[in-house]
């Protein structure tokens, strides 16, 4: 499952690469417009890769994360 962005953003906390993750946990935060909002895991699995950074700036529907 990809995780994308859903508009312009800046990155904030971020999970780390491995973790595992259930329904509803928090997997990013990102930054528009002095709002933050946590992007949620939709169903229960592990982080298989990382695409961001915290502070990046990001376009809207850029990959962030990959879960399997």
């Amino acid at each position: 499952m990809q995780v994308s962005a859903q508009r312009i953003a800046n990155v904030g906390d971020v999970l780390k690469e491995g973790q595992e993750v259930k329904a509803g946990q928090e997997l990013v935060v990102i930054e528009a417009m002095k709002m933050e909002n946590e992007i949620r895991a939709s169903a229960a699995g592990k982080v298989e890769a990382v695409k961001v950074t915290e502070g990046q700036a990001v376009e809207s529907g850029a990959d962030l994360i990959l879960m399997g």
